[in-house]
């Protein structure tokens, strides 16, 4: 062979270039320096090393023979398939693994039983079926097949997840209802002033004419509040899944892995609904669809709108905003906003200061969930979520045909109800020209 070959000359080599540095330090009648006895211990220890990876390359020769003398008694397809895989050292320890099955298999030893160590050329020979799975099966090196036994790691990777962070800021509780009921207060007017004590019992306005005012007759001035009852329905968000029950019970990881994602696909499905959602059949109304909520057009640049946007929440809102909810792309232009025309200082933290990001002293919520170009700033303690049955998996076979099939559905499901006590805490703002 040629690895063989190549060896043995590699080999041979070493040892002349160690034979020669000692054969010169002899003729010159002294020891050898110490440079020379660096290059001479070097080369013996090529040496050595090229002769040890000989006798295993030769040992791997022989069991390659064997597997090749089988595979004559299976058919020329199986030779050729031998032949293929020598072709590399990958697939030759692939060969030598099949080789040790099959020659040390019980089948093949009694096989070989009456003829010794070696089967006459004309002698028919032939072994009991021997349990090796997909004998000869793949004749290029890439081809594991049954020469390489898999390593199981246990370690199963999922797709990636974004942040969720916007049920942490709003106000989570729990009803026992399919309904829930909240007031909202739609008009105010603060008529207070400071009240004169009256000088007249005259009624006022009373034709007389008299003197009597609404000042002088002490009258207290009236204020107006105006207030509307909503109604906010529980609403289910679910999904479901297929499994085998085999597949349930062989990977004990997999029901931990769907429970997982499928809680997430909830939570998911969740924060769309409290932004987004639309109101509409079984939707929630999300923040950004609620009627009476503000708004603020682009100004300028980021920093200019979403300080007006500030103002608003602060003055029409009667709120201190505890958020404001950015997409990572128009958080990214946060980031990157420098003094002056990309050439001067960072104005936020920087590099390698990132930290809890805030914007005119207001936390930044990065989520994936509201549009890029548009934000949400405002108290989102104004805005609630009703727990009515908190996500929970559950497993059947009760769907269609899955009992004779032994299959199941995986089944999560959540029911929520949601509502904004108060819309004018929050500002819908044109991040982007």
């Amino acid at each position: 062979m040629d690895r063989i070959k190549k060896l043995q000359e590699s080999a041979a080599a070493a040892a002349k270039r160690a034979r020669e540095i000692a054969e010169k330090a002899d003729g010159e009648n002294r020891l050898m320096t110490a440079d020379e006895e660096g290059d001479y211990r070097k080369a013996m220890g090529e040496a050595r090393d090229r002769l040890d990876a000989l006798k295993t390359a030769k040992a791997d020769a022989a069991i390659i023979d064997e597997a090749r003398g089988l595979a004559a008694e299976i058919g020329d397809a199986a030779v050729a398939d031998v032949d293929a895989l020598k072709q590399t050292e990958t697939a030759l320890t692939r060969v030598k693994s099949l080789g040790l099955q099959v020659v040390g298999s019980a089948e093949f030893k009694a096989a070989m039983a009456p003829f010794g160590n070696r089967v006459p050329e004309k002698a028919r020979f032939q072994t009991d079926p021997i349990s090796v799975k997909g004998l000869f099966t793949g004749g290029d090196g890439t081809s594991a097949g049954v020469f390489v036994t898999p390593e199981q790691t246990g370690i199963l990777e999922a797709l990636g997840r974004r942040p969720l962070t916007i049920r942490d800021v709003i106000s989570v509780r729990r009803t026992g209802s399919d309904t829930v009921e909240y007031v909202v207060q739609t008009a105010h007017t603060n008529a207070a002033a400071p009240v004169p004590e009256a000088t007249s019992t005259a009624a006022i306005g009373d034709g007389t004419g008299g003197t009597a005012t609404a000042v002088a007759g002490g009258v207290k001035p009236e204020g107006s509040w105006a207030f509307e009852r909503k109604t906010a329905t529980v609403k289910t968000i679910a999904e479901w899944v297929p499994a085998t029950k085999r597949a349930l019970a062989d990977a004990a990881q997999l029901e931990g892995l769907i429970n997982d994602e499928l809680r997430a696909d909830i939570a998911e499905a969740e924060e769309n609904q409290i932004l987004l959602g639309d109101g509409s059949g079984e939707n929630l109304e999300g923040i950004l669809e609620t009627s009476g909520i503000q708004s603020q057009a682009f100004d300028s640049d980021i920093f200019v709108t979403t300080r007006k946007a500030l103002t608003k929440a602060r003055t029409v809102g009667r709120v201190v905003p505890n958020a404001i909810a950015l997409h990572p792309e128009d958080v990214e232009i946060i980031d990157l906003a420098r003094e002056g025309a990309n050439s001067g200082q960072f104005l936020g933290a920087g590099p390698f200061a990132l930290g809890p990001r805030t914007l005119w002293g207001v936390p930044v919520l990065e989520s994936e969930a509201i549009p890029a170009g548009r934000g949400l700033l405002g108290d989102f303690t104004k805005a609630v979520l009703w727990d009515r049955e908190e996500t929970t998996v559950t497993m059947t076979d009760s769907h269609a045909d899955f009992f004779i099939r032994n299959m199941v559905a995986v089944l999560a499901e959540e029911r929520v109800a949601f509502g904004v006590v108060r819309p004018t805490a929050f500002v819908d703002v044109d991040v982007r020209a």
